[in-house]
Formats: C-alpha cells, sequence, structure tokens
C-alpha cells in the first residue's frame, strides 16, 4: 500500500519551469502519446509529462526510449536497466538512478543495484550486467578502456547503444525540469531499500512484460537514418525510431535556437571527450562571450544542458525566457540541446571500438 501510494505521486510531482498538459486534457499528438505510455507504464509518468508543451519532442523522447529499452528483442530487460542506472549515474542524475534501479531490485538483486547506485561498478556480482553498466558509465568518455570495448554482440547494439543514447538524452531532461529525488531525501539507507523493495514490486508486470516493437512509430514521419547514427542499423525498429526522433529534435533546435547558437554547442561538442566541466561556469562565460548580446542567455542554456545540466539553475532558465513566454521554446531549446549530447555520445559507438 505505501509503495503503490509512493508512485501513484510521482503523478503529481511538480514539474519544473513549464506548464504541463494533464492527461485529461490532451489532444492530437500528446493524447496519443499519453495513450501508449499510460498502457505501457501503467500511468504518465513526470518524465513524458515535462514534454507536452512540444508534442514533436514529446513524440521523439517517447520513441527513442520505448523502442530501445521497452520492447523485446535480443536483449533482455535487466542488461537495458542496468546500461539505463549506469549512465544516469554517470550524468549525476539521482532521479533516473532511483528509477532505473529499482527495476533491477525486481530483475536482480538489491546487491547489484545498489552497487551501480554507489558508482562501485566493480562489485556487482552477475559478471554479464557488471560488464554492461561498466560500459555504459564510461559510454561518453570514448578514451576509456571500458568504453572501447563492447561487452556485447553486434546484433545488440542498436538496443544497448540506443538505451545509452536515450538515456544521456533523459538526464539532462530530469536534471532541468524535475526534482533531482524520485524518493524523499530524507530517508536513511535502510528504509530506501525498503521503500525501493517494494516499488519494485509495483512495477513488476510492467518490466517484465514483452511488448511488441514499433508501436510508437507512426507517431513522426519517417526520415533517413543519419551516418552517425549507424549503431542503430542492425534493428530495423529502432534505426527508424532513432531516425524519426533525431529530425524531431533537429527541427526543434531550429524552431527554438539560433544558428549562431547552435553552432556553437557543436563546436564544443567536437572537442569534448566525456570529461566533466567542474562547478565553475567560467568556461561556458567564455564560450558565449563570442555570441551576440540577444543570443547569450540561450547559449548559456544550452551549453550547461549539454555538458552540467545538473547546473541548470532558476536564473539560466529565466534569462532565457525573457521574450520568450512559450513553454515549448523552452522545453525545445532544452531538448535539442539534451539530444545533441546524446548523439554525440552514440556517434562514438557505432561499430566495434570507440574512436
Amino acid at each position: 500500500m505505501v509503495a503503490g501510494r509512493v508512485v501513484s505521486s510521482v503523478v503529481q510531482r511538480q514539474v519544473k519551469y513549464v506548464r504541463t498538459v494533464p492527461p485529461a486534457a490532451a489532444e492530437g499528438l500528446v493524447d496519443a502519446v499519453y495513450r501508449q505510455v499510460a498502457e505501457e507504464m501503467r500511468l504518465v509518468v513526470p518524465p513524458v509529462l515535462l514534454h507536452s508543451p512540444a508534442p514533436p519532442v514529446l513524440a521523439a523522447y517517447w520513441m527513442l526510449m520505448r523502442e530501445p529499452l521497452m520492447t523485446g528483442g535480443s536483449v533482455d530487460r535487466l542488461g537495458k536497466e542496468a546500461v539505463a542506472a549506469a549512465v544516469s549515474v554517470a550524468n549525476i542524475c539521482p532521479y533516473c538512478v532511483d528509477m532505473h534501479s529499482m527495476g533491477m531490485y525486481d530483475l536482480s538483486t538489491e546487491h547489484d543495484a545498489e552497487a551501480i547506485v554507489a558508482d562501485k561498478v566493480e562489485e556487482v556480482a552477475d559478471a554479464r550486467v557488471r560488464d554492461l553498466a561498466a560500459w555504459a558509465r564510461a559510454a561518453h568518455q570514448p578514451d576509456a578502456p571500458a568504453a572501447r570495448w563492447a561487452p556485447f554482440a553486434e546484433a545488440d547494439r542498436p538496443e544497448l547503444v540506443g538505451v545509452a543514447v536515450c538515456f544521456h538524452y533523459l538526464s539532462r531532461m530530469v536534471n532541468v525540469f524535475l526534482s533531482s529525488f524520485l524518493l524523499p531525501p530524507r530517508l536513511g539507507p535502510r528504509a530506501r531499500r525498503r521503500l525501493k523493495q517494494g516499488i519494485s514490486k509495483v512495477l513488476s508486470a510492467s518490466l517484465r512484460e514483452i511488448r511488441p516493437p514499433g508501436r510508437s512509430l507512426p507517431l513522426l514521419p519517417e526520415a533517413p537514418l543519419p551516418a552517425d547514427a549507424a549503431w542503430a542499423a542492425g534493428s530495423p525498429t529502432v534505426a527508424s525510431a532513432v531516425a524519426r526522433s533525431y529530425a524531431a529534435f533537429e527541427a526543434a533546435g531550429e524552431r527554438s535556437l539560433s544558428p549562431a547558437v547552435r553552432d556553437l554547442v557543436h563546436r564544443r561538442l567536437e572537442t569534448w571527450r566525456g570529461e566533466e566541466t567542474g562547478l565553475s561556469r567560467e568556461w561556458c562565460e567564455l564560450l558565449i562571450t563570442e555570441l551576440p548580446e540577444a543570443d547569450r542567455a540561450a547559449g548559456r542554456l544550452a551549453l550547461l544542458v549539454a555538458l552540467a545540466s545538473y547546473q541548470v539553475d532558476e536564473d539560466v532558465v529565466r534569462e532565457f525566457r525573457i521574450g520568450r513566454s512559450d513553454d515549448a521554446a523552452l522545453v525545445e531549446a532544452v531538448a535539442w540541446a539534451s539530444f545533441a549530447a546524446a548523439r554525440r555520445v552514440g556517434s562514438w559507438h557505432l561499430v566495434g571500438c570507440a574512436p
């Protein structure tokens, strides 16, 4: 009962900065996505709600998550949840870490789930899960040995790289728009584990259900698969989802950010090898000086989202919103920057070793 109430209360969590579309008021594309989510996840969860002011981006996120993570394929759900949790640790996203480690409580063991949470992948007992988590934890660091060795068959690449790309995207979005914690932060370690155990039982049926691939694809129009997403080519369904979602994210960036801002983010990502930026924002402030004054708030937001999403705060969002009252513009700008970083990570895992 307690776990059930906690899961239900998650839906009521206030999304920051934007007004979401309530499920009862949803229309068109938002309604179509919400219906799929509610049927397959039992409720319309906050990461879905936060996208709702921008319907094409909402659909892009849903298919980028659903097709690699939630459908029956060559990789079991445990392996995918381990990748999702490890990527969330890498991106300092406690909300996503809580969510996907809880999935592992039911699919694996509390010990292995908490080893990933604690960023102690080497202590995971299950050798396969340990190898996948180690790879995922370093997937954004192409020069790290763990990232250069792919502990999976080529047939598994579309799903596992797809999950990693999705959660490099999602953890950035969650860091900006949601509370830092899914579970009450004041809980002690023992109480947290008990609560996770209870919630994992509530989630069990959803985690273990085998869903048919491709259901989300009609939500967005067909698009060609970009060369830097060739990692998805081995699965027609994942490839189609990636191509359609990539096109939607790019279109969102064109609507919400100037060419100068997008170019600046791309140039910075071209030299990025997964290194952390540190607590200071000086690097960001130096970079945006090359932008016109009118673009600097957007440049600051986009750069921080891409490279240090946990540093985006109310001031950064407020400055971006000066002259922009539309919630869709904020969601689309953050989504594009999140996607740009996630896309860069994916490009390091096309086949075999990273460059």
